[in-house]
């Protein structure tokens, strides 16, 4: 009898053993408990969510090893590895950063064409998430990066707004602007192509500030701005984001994906905006800003391979119809000279991919090609234009002990032709433009152990045109401690001339394109020292602080000169040389009481030195100081946020006419400040609203006029002398002419928004 109760209770032992299984307790939390966080368990079929208290429970868990997997929507997502005994109940709590917050961990790839986290990375790269750009939403690209600091989208014209992107002061055509590592916004494209990428298909934007042609070639001289696209794999099913402004805005950005077969996911991206609303505040008889009808088509595919080797496509459309002028213009006074506007049609089309060789070494095939047809009219001058891109590069990623090396191979392919003198030679014979540059670069990433690492590069570039050119850089970390890091960077750009992309107030029709010499490549050299640091504090608040500075000089710079004749625009070389020189800091808080905070601020020292005439000259537009902000603060109990965000700009020189031009020749201090509000509380849908230019500024309240005799846009009633000179009259008595390029900051007030943002997982 004993034997078989002894039996009974040993096997019942055993049953209960073998039936024990593990627990995995935990909480979901930020700065505040998280509800409804995805907690899953990596490679099975366990998973549960965080109740409101941000807890979560998952039972049924056999021995082993296990990845628990946390995500949440505008949060880094987060795994923790755990092992798990029979029986065994265990904690594993999870702290969630904001995606915008935890940047300082995101993969970058832009300083060195590596994948590799931005703390890892030897070259100092800003990372700006989706969920950074939507605390301001805004239309474009172009309009989102107003509240970076150091970066200012700066306005070109009066009437058609076009403009383009200055980092550190320097102007547009020294910024680069790629899209998935590809240099295909370019030249033309730079000044009308911005606008069209849809933000709803936006990874992330990085953004490398001071020269990078070593890596990038051409244009990569002042910085780069390198747009990546989400993965196909990464992305919602469904996103939609539309919304529109007092003003009669309307902004629809779609994205979803599906698969195409069982080796391929497809992401497809629409964005359309549409402004037809003529505002004429200033009362000038001229649009305030400018009509638009744009629409943008995006489609990227992702293929499985075997080894996870990369092969994707993607491929890009946009179309846009811009005008602006005199607010009774219609087309059919389009190219004539009764009624005066700028109209401008864009046909432009992208493919770009990136194919990994079945090889065993690390070899990877990437390309672009685009195409970009302009129809434009600026008044009676009319400019038609075309110009295609084709971009090719091979690389070879290969690690031999402690060298991380890339070698890379580049052919780059320009052709533009246009139908002013820029493109005829002297019998009036066209003569497109076609340049070839082939290059090859080689970096090496020396780790000299765990807190020292050395970064070497050398590019070589042929231009068809300008010879040879090389571009050396070198740079340096130092990790301090787990929360200090020093980088020291040092390296050369340079830039050859595109004389479009210079001045676009040379079509306007009030001025002439005077080149008194052949232009030289513009060549920099640049330091830059950068200090990240951390600061922790007790209960999750921290301050994570990016301060840099920096030292450009350029030989050989282009800088138009506008004073010495009111109706050209004369460019050449200049005899001495100019400087670029800095200090920026950019403070990323988080405190526990929900409140966040992204402060950034710069100041500029920009000027150019005529070692002929011994005189230093600050360059138009450029603000000696400049800063942004970024408030949030999130009303958990209400699924309420709330963020308050603005830019403010020092002085800048402008651009008048003549030393009679009654415009003030300094801009004042300006600033753009809006706020906004975001309701969570609806399962896959936030709706948001708010105002943008709360301060109601527009820099015609200072000035007598934006626009020179706008009255008179085809100066038939301007009087000039025996040699051209414009001469005062009763009519004109400030002796002008119809100039719209005196612009530094939008021209629209104050305006309300509303919109909805649906994201189905």
């Amino acid at each position: 009898m004993r034997s078989y109760l002894f039996l009974i209770i040993l096997t019942l032992c055993a049953l209960n053993g073998f039936s024990q299984t593990g627990i995995v307790n935990g909480t979901v939390r930020s700065l505040q408990p998280i509800s409804f966080a995805t907690v899953s368990v990596q490679n099975s079929k366990f998973g549960t969510s965080s109740d409101s208290a941000g807890r979560f429970r998952i039972e049924g868990l056999a021995s082993g090893k296990y990845t628990i997997v946390v995500s949440y929507l505008g949060y880094k997502t987060q795994s923790k590895s755990v092992t798990i005994e029979s029986g065994q109940s265990i904690d594993a709590n999870f702290i969630l950063l904001p995606a915008e917050t935890a940047s300082l961990n995101e993969v970058v790839v832009t300083g060195t064409m590596k994948e590799v986290s931005r703390l890892a990375s030897p070259v100092p790269v800003e990372v700006y998430s989706p969920a950074f750009f939507r605390k301001n939403p805004t239309p474009s690209v172009f309009d989102a990066l107003q509240n970076v600091n150091g970066v200012r989208p700066q306005l070109n014209c009066n009437i058609c707004n076009t403009g383009d992107i200055h980092i550190n002061g320097l102007e547009g055509p020294y910024t680069m602007i790629l899209i998935d590592g590809m240099p295909i916004v370019s030249g033309l494209s730079s000044v009308y192509g911005l606008s069209g990428i849809p933000n709803a298909l936006i990874e992330r934007v990085e953004i490398v500030k001071g020269p990078a042609s070593s890596l990038y070639g051409s244009e990569a001289v002042g910085g780069l701005i390198n747009i990546i696209t989400r993965k196909p794999q990464n992305a919602p099913i469904f996103s939609g984001d539309v919304f529109t402004t007092s003003w009669g805005e309307v902004n629809t950005d779609v994205g979803f994906k599906f698969p195409a077969g069982k080796k391929a996911e497809v992401l497809t991206g629409i964005n359309y905006f549409k402004y037809g609303n003529r505002i004429d505040n200033n009362g000038d008889n001229f649009t305030d800003v400018t009509q638009q009808d744009r629409v943008s088509l995006f489609q990227k595919w992702n293929f499985l391979r075997k080894e996870n080797r990369q092969f994707s496509l993607a491929a890009r459309y946009n179309y846009e119809d811009r005008w602006g002028g005199d607010v009774t213009w219609n087309p059919s006074y389009r190219g004539g000279s009764d009624r005066y506007a700028e109209s401008i049609y864009t046909n432009r089309w992208e493919l770009l991919g990136s194919y990994q060789l079945p090889v065993r070494e690390a070899m990877t095939l990437a390309f672009s090609l685009n195409d970009h047809a302009q129809n434009s009219v600026y008044g009676s001058t009319i400019y038609g234009a075309r110009q295609k891109i084709a971009f090719g590069q091979l690389t070879w990623d290969k690690k031999i002990k402690n060298h991380d090396l890339l070698f890379g191979t580049a052919l780059r392919y320009t052709f533009y032709d246009d139908n002013t003198p820029a493109t005829t030679l002297f019998n009036g014979i066209n003569n497109a433009d076609r340049v070839w540059l082939p290059g090859g670069f080689v970096q090496d990433e020396i780790t000299l152990n765990e807190n020292h690492k050395i970064l070497l590069g050398m590019r070589y570039d042929y231009n068809s045109v300008h010879g040879n050119i090389l571009t050396p850089r070198i740079a340096y970390k130092w990790i301090l401690s787990e929360n200090n890091i020093l980088r020291l960077n040092a390296g050369t750009g340079f830039r050859v001339v595109s004389l479009f992309t210079e001045e676009h107030a040379a079509l306007t029709g009030s001025r002439e394109v005077i080149v008194t010499e052949e232009l030289r490549p513009e060549r920099s050299y640049n330091a830059n020292l950068n200090f990240i640091k951390k600061i922790n504090f007790s209960g999750g608040s921290f301050i994570n602080l990016d301060a840099s500075a920096w030292y450009t000089h350029f030989n050989n710079q282009i800088i138009p000169d506008y004073i010495s004749n009111a109706n050209q625009i004369i460019y050449s070389n200049l005899e001495g040389y100019a400087v670029s020189r800095g200090l920026s800091a950019n403070f990323d808080m988080v405190f526990t009481n929900g409140l966040k905070v992204i402060a950034g601020g710069s100041f500029l020292d920009v000027f150019s030195k005529n070692e002929t005439l011994s005189q230093r000259t600050r360059p138009m537009l450029t603000e000696k100081w400049t800063g942004t902000w970024g408030i949030s603060y999130k009303l958990e109990k209400l699924n309420l946020g709330l963020d308050y965000t603005g830019n403010i700009y020092g002085p800048m020189r402008l651009p008048r006419l003549s030393i009679s031009d009654p415009r003030s020749g300094l801009s004042p201090v300006w600033s753009l400040q809006n706020i906004q509000f975001t309701y969570t509380g609806l399962k896959e849908i936030e709706i948001y609203g708010g105002v943008k230019n709360l301060l109601n500024w527009t820099p015609g309240r200072s000035e007598p006029f934006l626009i020179a005799r706008s009255s008179d846009p085809f100066d038939k009633n301007v009087q000039t002398d025996g040699v051209g000179n414009v001469i005062p009259t009763p009519a004109n008595p400030y002796a002008l002419t119809f100039d719209p390029g005196y612009v530094y900051a939008p021209n629209q007030g104050i305006r309300g928004f509303l919109g909805v943002r649906l994201t189905i997982k």
